[in-house]
């Protein structure tokens, strides 16, 4: 018996029972976010990173006071709590320049994880894969070492690629959202 891709969405959020609007309106505010992205990405990408600063202040506070109150991993709870506190307060205190540091930071993990990701391609293929898949694993490493040798390059289209899958998750979204609600 075969099960069409919709009907495994529709299964995904029944089971999560998740309503319908919500996915809805997940969708909505995806594309918004990504039209954004694509339209200003200079100023969403420094709005959005501004919230990210607010959401790690105030979760490294409460880190903090858990640590402090509940038993349990304490040392771990600090240290997080703290070091949000910091991320948070650096973001906050220099909005301007917290972008391209952040996106610097997050370019390099991506290159990084291309890397690795390219060379467990290689292997699969190797062992028996395909030549496709080596392929793949090769272009992805070259992706990886073209995002660590040039960042800057990666960091100014970043806000652009997001802002694609953004708008294109959205509308996945307000669509599967429009099929669970019928």
């Amino acid at each position: 018996m075969e099960q069409s891709i919709d009907s495994d969405n529709e299964m995904v959020y029944e089971i999560l029972q998740v309503p319908w609007w919500v996915v809805l309106l997940e969708g909505i505010i995806a594309i918004l976010i990504g039209l954004f992205l694509l339209y200003r990405p200079a100023v969403t990408t420094i709005f959005l990173l501004q919230i990210l600063g607010i959401f790690w202040l105030a979760e490294g506070i409460l880190s903090v006071i858990g640590a402090l109150i509940f038993s349990g991993n304490r040392l771990w709870k600090l240290l997080s709590g703290i070091m949000s506190i910091i991320a948070g307060a650096l973001i906050l205190m220099y909005p301007l320049y917290s972008p391209l540091i952040i996106l610097t930071f997050f370019v390099i993990f991506i290159g990084i994880w291309a890397i690795i990701n390219g060379v467990l391609k290689i292997a699969v293929a190797l062992k028996g894969g395909g030549s496709g898949t080596g392929i793949i694993g090769a272009l992805t490493i070259i992706l990886g070492l073209l995002l660590l040798t040039n960042s800057l390059a990666g960091v100014l289209i970043l806000p652009w690629i997001f802002g694609f899958f953004l708008v294109i998750g959205g509308i996945g979204a307000v669509i599967v959202g429009l099929k669970i609600r019928t």
